[in-house]
């Protein structure tokens, strides 16, 4: 396997396993499939993917700016996206319609696509465990910026791969969903909250001076 292909390859690996973990995103995802259907579902796996690539970029190209203000505005951005998670979370409970009302809430591209982004950059940890992932996979810490590029593009493969995987997968249980729509936006909506509360808590936490 030539040097290329072994980078894309471990690129997809990192991205797919790094993916996996269904935090907030993920209940976002499985949420807005049963509710809008695949479509919504790859467009906000898509805004995380592309989150996830930054953070990427970050680890391999050594983008010191970038990771220096991520870093000491890190309580900032934690908190603003526990605040859109909690507003999620809040907007999805309130969600009301009728099981014969199929068309729900109508979402735009965009705002599909920009919320699960900005959710997907409130963790600047990400660029650490990135870099592990890297030191395991025996990636080389110093590449060529079209290496890099690939190694990054492979990434962001990985876990689009898994946000489609897991959006087909929701949307196989969509016409049971529909006929509990409201439970369902409620539980989502729960989750989402906890999530946003962990996301503080988190954050909060770090601030905290140790004994």
């Amino acid at each position: 396997m030539t040097f290329i292909a072994t980078l894309i390859v471990k690129g997809i690996l990192i991205g797919f396993f790094f993916g996996i973990p269904v935090g907030a995103i993920g209940a976002l995802t499985i949420q807005r499939t049963l509710n809008h259907g695949v479509r919504a579902g790859l467009l906000t796996g898509l805004g995380s993917s592309v989150a996830d690539c930054l953070y990427a970029s970050v680890s391999v190209f050594g983008l010191s700016l970038i990771a220096d203000f991520l870093s000491h505005y890190n309580f900032y951005i934690c908190i603003i996206g526990g605040v859109l998670v909690f507003g999620m979370g809040i907007r999805t409970i309130l969600q009301k319609h009728s099981a014969e009302d199929t068309s729900a809430v109508k979402l735009t591209l965009w705002k599909t696509f920009l919320s699960s982004f900005f959710i997907g950059l409130t963790n600047p940890v990400v660029i650490l465990l990135f870099m592990s992932a890297f030191s395991l996979f025996r990636v080389p810490a110093e590449m060529e910026i079209y290496h890099g590029a690939i190694l990054v593009a492979g990434v962001m493969a990985g876990t689009y791969i898994w946000w489609l995987i897991l959006s087909i997968g929701a949307n196989r249980f969509r016409d049971a969903a529909t006929k509990h729509r409201n439970k369902v936006n409620r539980i989502f909506g729960i989750i989402l909250i906890l999530f946003a509360l962990f996301i503080w808590g988190k954050v909060l936490l770090s601030f905290l001076p140790l004994k």
